[in-house]
């Protein structure tokens, strides 16, 4: 990475509270505003770049874009094509039906079908437990490349259930005032580290990066800009 040309990072547009366009066509969001003030204490230029999620690591592997910055999760199979920061806040994998479903746990979802994020973390915890995915109705789950048209199927009835992030999941619910009409879960998937992707030889900038990160949540601006988007989530 040549930080004094500027850095590109790759972001999801529609992945809220994390980074997202608002009704004025505006890139906002808690990563967004973490962007904003781990690279400007770096005196680094950057600028944000939409990209097709299911092609993020190529997108970043093949330069592109020069992170990936967005409720990103930190899994095995990742860790084997990126570099990831230090993490800085930890989700659950959740499962989400209708209020009035008749689903209670992973079981009853045999012979029926689930939707989930092409190429996400939610797609990976699914078939990582191989069981239940060869129990749903077609052996694996329905994907689209948003959650918004993840939550979309759900709502129209076409499946009976979905898995998302959690902290998504209730910023989504309780900003459309929804919450009421849907139920996660006991059974998840698992919790699960959010960090920055960087390409695997970029490993002086993620030390300095780091560093900074580190500084920010000691002298408290990471609570303040948390604070902004959601409560009760925790910093590593």
């Amino acid at each position: 990475m040549n930080k004094d040309e500027g850095v590109v990072i790759g972001f999801d547009d529609t992945f809220a509270p994390f980074g997202f366009k608002n009704e004025e066509g505006e890139n906002v969001g808690f990563d967004i505003d973490l962007a904003n003030e781990i690279l400007g204490r770096l005196d680094v230029e950057y600028s944000f770049q939409p990209i097709d999620w299911s092609m993020k690591e190529t997108e970043l592997n093949t330069g592109n874009i020069d992170m990936i910055w967005n409720g990103y999760s930190v899994t095995p199979q990742r860790e084997e094509v990126v570099l990831f920061s230090e993490p800085y806040i930890q989700n659950r994998q959740v499962i989400i039906v209708k209020a009035d479903s008749d689903i209670q746990s992973k079981e009853d979802f045999a012979g029926r079908l689930i939707a989930t994020q092409e190429q996400s973390a939610s797609l990976e915890a699914i078939m990582n437990e191989a069981d239940f995915a060869e129990a749903l109705d077609g052996a694996q789950p329905v994907t689209y490349p948003t959650f918004v048209e993840v939550f979309s199927d759900l709502d129209n009835g076409r499946v009976e259930g979905i898995v998302v992030d959690e902290l998504l999941a209730t910023y989504f619910l309780e900003q459309n005032g929804t919450a009421d009409q849907y139920r996660i879960l006991e059974e998840n998937f698992g919790e699960e580290d959010y960090a920055v992707g960087f390409r695997k030889t970029d490993e002086a900038f993620v030390e300095e990066f780091n560093a900074v990160l580190a500084e920010i949540i000691e002298d408290d601006t990471f609570t303040e800009i948390k604070s902004q988007w959601f409560s009760d989530v925790d910093s590593e």
